[in-house]
């Protein structure tokens, strides 16, 4: 929990019930490698959730206004910049860049959250939102504009529970900026703006023409979809502060308690020392970019993220990367042989799940399986994905599972129906399921002989049409696949 900075048994507000909020993308670009750490890492913490019997509301935003380019309110509306230099309606570039952020989740086998809210979609909640604050005396208007009153607030409440930062470091580290002098300090942030007159994204309020401020938008989507309080709120280390800061006065002004019960943030500043941070997706997926010395699948670069546990670093290389696929390789070679394995002892592997499936099977109480060391590894990947998502102790226990495959398919060790069947649950709930990974190559092979078959059922229709004199539909058929 980053609001105790230590760990914390988990106890829902509603018993068998989770109610999670996370920050999602600003959609003014393509997705990055700074998309994928969050997506993959809440996916899987949801995933787990529900397979440990919970059930989850999984509330991921999509900002598509008030998000200024630098992050305090400076500058233009990012969506608003990028629309002005491409040329756009705003809600063009908002358009594409959210289907082209959900095409890189579904490669990444991320599956969608349970409600997905807009924030221009939700500014009536918004200006109720600025009122209730106003209301209660935390909030000023300036020439069109509301701002939240930091000082009075800190002098109630306490600004900075979440960051660690007193108001004086908040103040050394805020710089007087062109266009804040209406704020009655530069540390005040803007609930509602007034546009200016060129703003395309603008709409009425009591106050002026204009929009949200970037932090109202997750105070007011929150608790419209999860109620006053909450279990958990996720995002990245770079929203603790001043976004996730600024959350929690919000709600403390407005609903009188910060909402959430557990805050949880994903750490680790090096996203890429050596391929940085501004390297897309797709380019990664396609190898498409200088420093890139191959293409890495989307499953490689799940696998990689899930090597390193949330609040660690991570530093994405080329070196790393192929570390990874080849790692990779090992589990799914595993996988294929254990199902061989354990066929001959008639324990068959659970249907593949489908993208957005989740395993629903509630995680065994107690492992069955009559070899010590299965039973070991099995109940050490379940310890560790319950010691704070430890993602990476759970795949040495998998990487335990494999070793021990290949001991078995080198008739050095054998195993009972027993053994097999908790091996086969592990793959099928922790490996495919929780963790998410799929194998690529056996699906891709599955696509070769899906289109093969349907070539196959072409030609057998034109040679159908041939046989019957039929030349308008032969040749059409052979046209169309000339095409």
């Amino acid at each position: 929990n980053s609001l105790s900075r230590k760990k914390e048994i988990f106890k829902p507000i509603n018993e068998g019930h989770v109610g999670l909020y996370v920050c999602g993308p600003t959609v003014y670009g393509d997705a990055h490698l700074g998309h994928a750490r969050p997506g993959v890492t809440y996916d899987v913490f949801v995933k787990f959730l529900k397979h440990l019997g919970y059930k989850v509301r999984y509330v991921r935003n999509i900002t598509d206004v008030g998000h200024l380019e630098h992050d305090a309110d400076e500058g233009e509306d990012k969506i608003a910049k990028k629309a002005r230099l491409e040329q756009l309606e705003p809600m063009e570039v908002v358009q594409r860049c959210t289907l082209a952020y959900h095409e890189a989740m579904r490669q990444l086998n991320v599956a969608p959250p349970s409600i997905e809210p807009r924030a221009s979609g939700h500014i009536i909640e918004q200006i109720d939102l600025v009122k209730k604050i106003i209301d209660a005396g935390y909030a000023y208007e300036s020439n069109g504009s509301i701002y939240f009153d930091v000082l009075k607030y800190d002098a109630d409440h306490k600004y900075g529970v979440l960051s660690g930062r007193t108001l004086d470091e908040v103040k050394e580290g805020t710089r007087d900026l062109d266009g804040q002098q209406d704020k009655r300090a530069s540390y005040d942030f803007a609930l509602w703006k007034k546009a200016s007159p060129e703003h395309i994204m603008r709409w009425p309020s009591p106050w002026s023409d204009g929009f949200p401020g970037w932090h109202l938008e997750c105070s007011a989507m929150s608790e419209k979809y999860l109620g006053k309080e909450f279990d958990i709120h996720g995002g990245g280390m770079d929203l603790l502060f001043p976004h996730h800061e600024c959350e929690i006065a919000q709600n403390t002004a407005s609903r009188g308690c910060s909402g959430v019960k557990y805050w949880i943030t994903i750490e680790g500043k090096k996203m890429g020392k050596s391929l940085g941070n501004f390297i897309t997706l797709p380019e990664l997926f396609a190898g498409a970019h200088a420093k890139l010395e191959q293409a890495y699948t989307p499953m490689t670069v799940r696998f990689f993220i899930l090597q390193a546990h949330y609040r660690g670093t991570l530093d994405f290389s080329n070196e790393a990367l192929q570390a990874a696929e080849k790692g990779l390789k090992r589990i799914m070679q595993a996988a294929k042989d254990l199902r061989a394995l354990a066929a001959a002892y008639g324990v068959q592997p659970a249907p593949a799940l489908a993208y957005g499936e989740f395993v629903s099977a509630v995680a065994p109480a107690e492992i069955a399986a009559s070899n010590a060391e299965v039973r070991a590894l099995v109940e050490g990947a379940y310890d560790a994905l319950c010691d704070d998502l430890n993602t990476p102790i759970a795949l040495s226990h998998i990487f335990d599972a494999v070793r021990i495959i290949n001991t078995v398919k080198d008739k050095k060790l054998t195993l009972d129906t027993s053994d097999y069947k908790a091996l086969v649950d592990l793959f099928d709930n922790i490996v495919f399921g929780v963790l998410g990974l799929r194998d690529e190559e056996s699906e891709g092979g599955k696509a070769v002989k899906t289109i093969d078959g349907l070539m196959q059922m072409v030609l057998e229709q034109r040679k159908i049409a041939k046989a019957s004199k039929d030349w308008a539909t032969s040749d059409r058929i052979r046209d169309d696949l000339k095409a």
